[in-house]
């Protein structure tokens, strides 16, 4: 009898343990199973805020490919894939964020454009340069309107030094900036109120002698929809001036993917001349004249050195800024970035 028992006693345990070891596997398996959903489901979720082209958003080829890949240098360090147009030579980042996912990626105070921040040796020599191009840009200004005074919008106004010299010029300002925190900044510093990108709609037709984006266009993601706006707001004897990088540029040729102005993901198209002309004549304005910036190559080939982790980034990025001034001289196509004039169609 206490031999049976002893038996029965070890066989019943040995089977709970097994029927453990089931459960556990079970139990394993579950977690393991719901992992897997759940990696699945952040993907597909991922995949729903990314914006992706089967077509080229400008002339609407398919024959689209991959140019190379570009890594966030500011907030992220994700990887986005820049691609190209055989058609018409447009140039794009390919899955970047959405409207509702990009802000977080602007979220730096190494982005220059929203923070004013003057830390480190490039930053300096930007804040020196800006305070010469302000004074060029109201001249541009002036002499391309023969206007001494009239109705200007700065749109995506950044932290407001241009709306304000333009203010102080004796001009008639309305400034829009998508930023709160460079709106802020702006009424912090300069005393300007600058109003969200959903005033936009709200502005009369023809209300404006000129419309400025200085290094906007590039940002802007319902690009068709705003060059409608920009025609509708836009008087008929008014002018746009546009200022893009120029991805065909010796800078650009030179850094390829290194290239600081590729800027992803925040900056979504890649202007060539022949590119933004076409985009234009879309949405009916016609490419008047174009000028370059010299400045812009010599800024951006050191932030292009300094991504590339080369030794002396200032230095490096100074001469090769020096070459690609003298390379824009004898043709301006080679400019690192080019003010577009755009005037209506008549």
């Amino acid at each position: 009898m206490l031999k049976n028992a002893i038996f029965y006693r070890l066989v019943h345990k040995n089977h709970e343990k097994e029927n453990i070891f089931a459960l556990n596997g079970v139990f394993l398996y579950q977690i393991m199973g719901n992992c897997a959903l759940s990696k699945a489901k952040m993907e597909q979720e991922k995949a729903k805020t990314l914006v992706e082209f089967k077509k080229c958003p400008c002339c609407n080829s398919t024959e689209i490919s991959k140019r190379f890949t570009c890594k966030d240098q500011f907030a992220t360090g994700e990887m986005f894939d820049v691609f190209e147009c055989s058609g018409c030579g447009f140039v794009f980042t390919q899955g970047f964020p959405d409207e509702k996912e990009i802000g977080r990626y602007y979220e730096s105070q190494e982005y220059i454009s929203h923070s004013n921040t003057s830390k480190g040796l490039i930053n300096k020599i930007y804040h020196c340069v800006r305070s010469i191009m302000l004074r060029r840009k109201v001249r541009l200004v002036k002499r391309l309107t023969l206007l001494k005074s009239g109705k200007i919008l700065d749109y995506g106004a950044g932290t407001g030094y241009f709306a304000n010299a333009m203010k102080h010029a004796g001009w008639e300002v309305t400034a829009i900036e998508k930023s709160p925190g460079a709106r802020k900044l702006a009424k912090e510093e300069l005393g300007m109120d600058l109003l969200p990108e959903s005033a936009l709609p709200e502005i009369k037709e023809k209300a404006f002698d000129v419309v400025t984006l200085w290094h906007v266009m590039e940002h802007i993601q319902e690009l068709g929809n705003f060059w409608d706006e920009l025609h509708r707001i836009l008087d008929d004897t008014g002018i746009a001036i546009v200022a893009v990088p120029n991805c065909k540029s010796y800078d650009a040729a030179k850094y390829k993917e290194h290239w600081a102005a590729y800027d992803v993901p925040r900056h979504l198209w890649h202007f060539t001349p022949h590119a933004i002309m076409n985009y234009g004549e879309k949405h009916g304005f016609i490419l008047e004249r174009q000028y370059t910036m010299p400045f812009d190559g010599f800024y951006i080939s050191m932030l292009s050195e300094k991504y590339k982790g080369n030794s002396m980034p200032g230095l490096r990025g100074f001469w090769n800024g020096f070459k690609g001034w003298c390379a824009q001289s004898r043709r301006k196509n080679a400019s690192s970035s080019i003010i577009y004039v755009f005037r209506k169609k008549r």
